[in-house]
């Protein structure tokens, strides 16, 4: 790897860490530049040995990705947030084997983490070329088998 790519990681972090502290004493911006230049010397010596240096996806497609991704979990949070107070909406607990045709292991893992993150459902195990979901109700499992996520990360395959 570069010293571009650990100088644009460590931009990263910094932005990052500014966002969640909102902090700016000597003392903590001080504990946090030495934390960004740990993670930084962790990270380029994890490559070094590794010889599997991580990608990183930040592109148009993937923050495009993001925020469908973001917009889902609002959407499911209400849907099952309905379901919970309202005893006329069903509750039927299903699982299913979903096919899968992301092969890039990076895109795969997004997937199924997104998968687990929206609420209602989670991946319970990942296979080759499958996923086993549970959710909720069978309707989640017929949105996924519909593949319109599966879709959006092909897109972010294609890219490598």
């Amino acid at each position: 790897m570069t010293t571009k790519y650990y100088f644009i990681l460590a931009c990263i972090l910094v932005l990052f860490w500014m966002l969640l502290s909102g902090h700016t004493s000597v003392l903590l911006l001080t504990l946090g530049f030495a934390s960004i230049v740990l993670v930084t010397w962790l990270v380029s010596r994890m490559d070094r040995n590794d010889n599997a240096p991580v990608r990183v996806l930040f592109s148009m497609k993937f923050f495009s990705y993001l925020g469908w991704l973001i917009w889902q979990v609002i959407i499911t949070n209400i849907d099952v947030a309905k379901r919970i107070w309202n005893p006329s909406l069903p509750i039927k607990p299903a699982s299913r084997k979903i096919k899968v045709k992301i092969k890039d292991p990076l895109i795969k893992t997004i997937y199924a983490n997104s998968i687990t993150l929206t609420p209602g459902t989670v991946t319970t195990e990942v296979g080759e070329d499958y996923f086993i979901v549970h959710a909720l109700n069978s309707e989640g499992l017929d949105e996924l088998e519909e593949g319109d996520m599966e879709r959006r990360l092909l897109c972010l395959e294609e890219r490598q």
